[in-house]
């Protein structure tokens, strides 16, 4: 997909901070830096603006996903398409993925593992023009995160699961990923995994002073211009929203708007140095910022290299996304994939998922099967969230396509992209 084809159509001040996201190559960008490029355009203008016609239907009102003949009794085979680095691997050899070829071993199905997921909107640019046609894209599975498969959704361009083909996955999901709003009772989407934002800071910066809110982020004169925000406008401002007593899953355009000052006023004074993807870390662990907004998987990294970094749940909450499991639509191996999201459900699978990856998981069970496999690394709450940590999680809420373009561009705005 061509630069021009994205930002086509899109506000200016929208359009312009997308092209400088993209001005240095990908190879520049981490992942989360290109969510929020790609979070520009989620919404930024009308679907029509994009050259994106609604789905097709069926008389019956089903999407146009529900008509493809399923070849899964005489294909033996799933094409999965994830994010890199997002699997693990055999300890024996690097190139195989372990619970890939467990899945293989165990049903038969030969498994196509592509890591062609490199941010959310490019990978929606390569499979638009064949789910606007209602054509196969040639996968059967892809994981996205939580506000794209909430777009998908809505255009029609993936499947409904077969519940009686997902059991362990209706009976193993934790209750607290059952019923996210753009996809209530789990009927397109399960969890691959979870992502936390949390506030870090490096004890050796602040003289063994604590960080323990974005309150202190904001306000403490020790911490001026060494403190930084998160690109990723969901995580900022739903962080942001929780320190100002507001639900990040309710909040209104006015409480947004106030959010939005209150990180201006940070900015303006100089309190905040600036906005990062993941490329915070090695300032954080040099001390050249203090303390900041982080990625609960990024820290399990960062604190293992360097016991200075400390991380902190804040008294009044954090926010988690997720990045998820769907089938598109007219994907050829429909229960094949099915059988492949029920798989990882299996709490010994997920354990061994969850130990490669260093991301939260979904799946009830877990836990236990962790404890036995790699107990540092169940012991640790970035990954297993203790109970008292799961009750603070908050999900940004669902934005209709108005909000996203008024939202993004407010937000662009604040940020100096």
């Amino acid at each position: 997909m061509e630069l021009n084809e994205i930002t086509d159509g899109l506000p200016e001040p929208v359009r312009k901070a997308w092209e400088r996201s993209l001005a240095g190559g990908r190879a520049a960008l981490t992942r989360r830096t290109m969510l929020r490029a790609a979070a520009l355009t989620a919404g930024a203008g009308t679907l029509a603006a994009c050259g994106i016609p609604p789905a097709r239907t069926t008389g019956t009102g089903d999407s146009v996903a529900n008509a493809a003949e399923d070849r899964s009794e005489s294909d033996k085979e799933v094409n999965f398409s994830n994010w890199p680095l997002y699997v693990d691997t055999d300890e024996n050899d690097t190139e195989k993925h372990g619970t890939v070829e467990a899945f293989t071993e165990a049903t038969g199905i030969k498994v196509k593992y592509t890591e062609d997921v490199n941010d959310n909107v490019e990978f929606f640019g390569k499979v638009k023009p064949q789910l606007a046609a209602g054509q196969d894209t040639g996968r059967d599975v892809m994981v996205l995160t939580d506000w794209m498969v909430a777009r998908l959704i809505r255009l029609g361009w993936v499947q409904k699961l077969n519940q009686s083909n997902i059991t362990t996955a209706i009976t193993n999901i934790e209750s607290r990923f059952r019923a996210p709003d753009w996809d209530p009772g789990r009927l397109y989407s399960y969890p691959w995994a979870g992502i936390q934002v949390v506030i870090a800071y490096n004890s050796k910066a602040t003289k063994g002073k604590p960080v323990t809110s974005v309150s202190q982020l904001l306000d403490d004169p020790e911490l001026k211009g060494r403190v930084t925000f998160l690109s990723e406008m969901r995580d900022t401002i739903g962080m942001t929203l929780l320190d100002m007593d507001k639900d990040p899953a309710k909040f209104t355009a006015d409480d947004y708007a106030a959010a939005v000052a209150r990180l201006q006023k940070g900015v303006d004074s100089k309190q905040i140095r600036k906005f990062t993807g993941n490329d915070y870390g090695q300032e954080l662990s040099s001390g050249d910022i203090a303390a900041c907004l982080a990625w609960g998987g990024d820290l399990i990294q960062l604190k293992a290299d360097n016991p200075d970094i400390e991380f902190v749940i804040p008294e009044k909450g954090y926010v988690s996304s997720t990045d998820n499991m769907v089938i598109p639509a007219r994907a050829q191996h429909k229960a094949n994939a099915e059988r492949l999201i029920d798989f990882y459900y299996r709490p010994e699978i997920a354990a061994r998922l969850t130990a490669g990856i260093g991301f939260v998981s979904a799946v009830t069970g877990m836990k236990e099967a962790l404890a036995a496999l790699d107990p540092e690394t169940a012991a640790n709450p970035l990954v297993v969230p203790t109970p008292e940590m799961a009750a603070k999680v908050h999900v940004f809420r669902s934005l209709n396509e108005a909000e996203e373009s008024d939202f993004e561009e407010k937000f662009s705005k604040l940020i100096g992209a």
